[in-house]
Formats: C-alpha cells, structure tokens, sequence
C-alpha cells in the first residue's frame, strides 16, 4: 500500500514555497500527499496541491514575555498530542518539516513515533524551530552550502540540495537576461517581499528624483509596497517624471523579475533564491530585525557569489542609491556580468534533489521497517 508524505509547513512565503515546489515535485512522481499546518496555513493546500489539508494547534515559544511563552509552550502541546493522534491515522511514510513553528508539532511527534523525519532550512543561519528538531530527524537538507547554527554533530546527516523556488519560477530559469545597452532603458523591481517594506517607499523614489533627468527618463520602475504608501511614492515618481508602476500586490511577479534588469529588495530565502534561479543582479536590504540576523547572511552569500551587492538598512540612504544607480547606468555591463554570477549561484534543479532525498528516506510503500512499525499498532493505538 503507497503511504502518504506527510508535509509541515505554514506561516511566511519563505516556509511555503519550497514545500510547493516539493509538492508539486512529489506529484509528478505519483505520490500522495498531506498538509499538516496552523491555521494560518490551512489555505495554502491548493498552492501545494495536497491531497489533504489537517490543521494542529502549534505557537511560537520564544519571546521576552514570559505569560506569552508559557501559552505558546501549552499550544506547542497540544498541538503535540493532535499531531500524535493524525499521524497515527495517516500512518503515512514520513515527515517533511519546512521550519517555523507550524512545522514543529508534526514533525517532533513523527520523530517520537519513529517515523523517517526530514527538515529543509532555507536560510544561511538554522532556524530556532530547526535548531530545535535537527539532532532528532533523520536527514537535514539545506539550501545553502555553509549553513551557520547546525551542530558538527548535525552536518554529518545534512545535505545541500538547494532552496526549491515555486513552479512559476522554475519555469523561468532559462530566460535569458535582458542586459541593458548603453543609453537604453533601465527596467526596475522593488520589492520588500511578502509585506512589502516601507523603508523602500522611503528611500528608493527619492534616490531615483536626485539623479539628473536624462537618467530619470531611462528608468521603467515596478514597485511593491504597502497600501499605506501606494499614493505618496506614485506621487514622488511622478512629479521626478519616471516611469513606474505601483501596487501593493503583482499576480505577475514571477514574469516581472524575469523582465526585470535590476532588483532592489529585501533578503528573505525565497527572495534569494528567486534571483539566482532566475539569474537577476541585486541591491539587498536585509531585514534588520530578522530572527538570528539570517536576511544578512543569505544576502552575503548570493554578493560573494558576486551577484549582488548588500547594504545594510541604517546605510540604505537616498544618497548612496543614487550614486549605486549612477554607476550601473554609466556602466550596465557590471549588471550583465553579476546577472550571470548570481544565474551560477542557483540552483534550479533544488527540488528535485529534494525530492530525491526525501524518496530515498520515504520510500513508496514505507519501507519495512516503517511498514512493521504501523502493522504492530493495535486498533486503539491507531485511532487514539
């Protein structure tokens, strides 16, 4: 009998794409599926294509205030004892756990019931949940060849697979970059990720009205930001004469970043690993209260690969983007040339090393062992 993957996932778009990217994977080979998410995640099945979608109660343990971890610790228990029980039922081949909190529940009760477990990490530093579950799963799978925070211990089950981008993505990777040509146009993403980011609204269209209007004339800009901020940056842009497109949301995005000849964003995993599948050059603004620092060191990974250049937040002024965008503009082949380094950074095939990692963990029908663990349980157990 084929076992279901059962697949962790929830929270932000940095945990959820690549679990899509691995569903749909997954999918081509056949094999069944299951969500187990929070709540907030129970809509992103039909992203995934799951077979099934189950939700458990699962909270954040960290925090400076006690009363708050002490209620994120009892719904982590609870969330415990439904995973315990729907894993039972499922009696499915294996976890795959994608970091987050909302991953936690399935996948520690997967490795107490003895399940194959597997982790993805998709930032250059180990998530808290992650540091937490790696010395207890099977298999470690990381999308970036040095990965701070994972124990000497814990390298030796790791694995670099790379970060799986979403379909959509994918599918864009061999487009070629659309370099541009001295005198010509400049085409333009900002974007702050999943929320937006207002210090984008702040900084870039000023530093795009100081430079001189013949520069101005050559630039196409697309924008993401916050509705709150929508009315003020088109108003910046059009009084400066640019070009620009702004909104809060693109459906479009995937063919926007292909389109684009120069990106201007945050750091966050997905954001990453996006530019290099698609091959895209980059000015990166980590995040600077990200957990552990992580948008930093992913943004210094894809710049030493030499496709990007970083800038840290208190640094990000009207003043030295300008300069920046002066340069590229008197000198587009550095964006040619980071285009191609940061397309030799990627790594497009990701999920299907994934996948391959989690097959050869979770096979078809479950694997002896595994098989012989579900058929020992008695009636009770399952259903308990």
């Amino acid at each position: 009998m084929s076992r279901p993957i059962v697949l962790a996932a929830g929270g932000t778009g940095g945990h959820v794409f690549p679990a899509q990217a691995l569903a749909a994977e997954l999918g081509s080979r056949g094999r069944e599926l299951a969500l187990v998410t929070d709540r907030r995640g129970a809509d992103f099945g039909d992203a995934l294509g799951a077979d099934t979608v189950y939700t458990v109660r699962a909270s954040s343990v960290s925090g400076h205030r006690f009363p708050r971890r002490i209620r994120g610790l009892a719904e982590l228990c609870l969330g415990l004892v439904q995973a315990h029980r729907l894993l039972r039922r499922l009696r499915p081949a294996g976890v795959v756990g994608f970091g987050g909190y909302a991953s936690v529940p399935a996948v520690l009760a997967a490795t107490q019931i003895g399940l194959p477990t597997v982790i993805h990490e998709q930032n250059a530093v180990l998530g808290r949940a992650n540091r937490m579950l790696a010395p207890r799963v099977r298999a470690i799978a990381t999308a970036f060849a040095e990965t701070a925070q994972l124990s000497p211990a814990d390298r030796g089950k790791s694995e670099c697979t790379g970060n799986p981008v979403r379909p959509e993505v994918a599918a864009l990777a061999e487009a070629p970059y659309p370099a541009p040509e001295a005198d010509g146009t400049l085409a333009l993403l900002v974007t702050g990720g999943s929320l937006g980011a207002t210090v984008m609204a702040e900084v870039v269209p000023p530093a795009l009205a100081a430079l001189p209007a013949a520069a101005r004339a050559r630039l196409c800009v697309t924008q993401q930001c916050r509705a709150e901020d929508i009315e003020g940056v088109r108003r910046a842009y059009g009084d400066a004469g640019i070009a620009a497109d702004v909104a809060p949301f693109f459906d479009d995005l995937p063919q926007r970043l292909a389109a684009a000849q120069l990106v201007i964003a945050r750091a966050g995993a997905s954001t990453v690993a996006e530019l290099a599948a698609v091959g895209r050059p980059a000015i990166l603004v980590p995040y600077p209260s990200a957990t552990d620092d992580h948008q930093a060191a992913n943004a210094r990974a894809l710049e030493h690969a030499g496709g990007a250049w970083v800038v840290n937040q208190p640094a990000f002024t009207a003043e030295i983007l300008a300069a920046r965008i002066s340069a590229f503009l008197d000198w587009p082949s550095q964006l040619a040339e980071m285009a191609a380094r940061s397309r030799a950074a990627g790594t497009p095939a990701a999920a299907v090393h994934l996948a391959d990692l989690v097959e050869r963990r979770m096979p078809v029908n479950g694997g002896r062992g595994i098989n012989r663990a579900w058929n020992g349980l008695s009636p009770g157990e399952i259903a308990a």
